[in-house]
């Protein structure tokens, strides 16, 4: 368990054990959820709330609805391994709605991303004539049996993936190469932040810059974020939320938080 500061009781001045639990649970998976807390610590849901509501106002952690998530430095990148163990259940829906999308003879982007990893699992069995091109070795790997889909790797440097090797994606130098030749109909793009100001934003700058090259290539953008990421800025900016078609999120996004999305100018669709 990583070592956690000491964090003394707002009323009383003393130490709660429960506090340092969630901080190490947040330094290990990098977002919590109330349910799931309640039930290890063995206290209730409201108890859970207001622990997370007083260490919130402490500023050591950031509230999400149903949660909660660590605090990172804008320029954060996500370990790999953190996004496929949070919001699994989110991330299969939004990527049930994103694969009703496509149709056959289409040529669709797919970027690298655990959403995106579930979107091409989730593309129907019976599609023909499609293309999918994308910077992600699982997800080539995904659909390599698949009957109807024609895979296309976009080239470029090899990014790892941290403990899992097909987890890794394909980056500049050259990961845009391709792209520039492409005239795709559909993009799937994911991110580590959606923020009505400051837009879509990655923890990777390269990463970052095959994004946008992807956006540029494509005639409609989609953007797949679960609600975790709401609110959340990286250091690296992918594109205003006026320059993405739709956002596809889950319902555990604050309706204030869609609200502003929208006003910013994004189309949101809750999956």
């Amino acid at each position: 368990m990583p070592q956690t500061q000491a964090l003394p009781d707002l009323a009383r001045g003393r130490t709660l054990p429960r506090h340092e639990r969630i901080i190490e649970q947040l330094a290990s998976k990098g977002v919590v959820e109330v349910a799931a807390l309640a039930e290890e610590l063995g206290v209730s849901a409201v108890t859970i709330r207001a622990d997370l509501d007083a260490l919130e106002k402490r500023q050591l952690i950031r509230r999400i609805r149903g949660g909660a998530m660590a605090l990172r430095p804008a320029r954060f990148e996500r370990p790999v391994d953190l996004p496929s163990q949070s919001f699994s259940e989110e991330k299969q829906r939004i990527a049930d709605q994103a694969a009703a999308l496509v149709r056959d003879g289409e040529t669709v982007i797919l970027d690298a991303g655990t959403t995106t990893l579930a979107i091409a699992h989730a593309l129907p069995e019976a599609l023909t004539d499609v293309v999918v091109v994308t910077n992600g070795l699982d997800i080539a790997l995904a659909l390599h049996a698949h009957p109807g889909v024609t895979v296309i790797v976009t080239g470029g440097r090899l990014k790892r993936g941290g403990r899992n090797a097909r987890a890794s994606s394909l980056i500049s130098p050259f990961g845009t190469t391709l792209l520039r030749e492409i005239n795709a109909d559909l993009a799937f793009l994911c991110c580590a932040g959606v923020d009505a100001a400051r837009g879509f934003t990655n923890g990777n700058w390269e990463e970052a810059e095959v994004k946008k090259a992807m956006m540029a290539s494509a005639r409609r953008v989609v953007f797949v974020a679960d609600h975790g990421k709401i609110g959340h800025v990286g250091s690296a900016r992918i594109a205003p939320l006026g320059q993405a078609d739709l956002l596809i999120t889950d319902n555990g996004a604050a309706a204030a938080d869609i609200q502003a999305l929208e006003a910013a100018g994004v189309q949101v669709t809750i999956a």
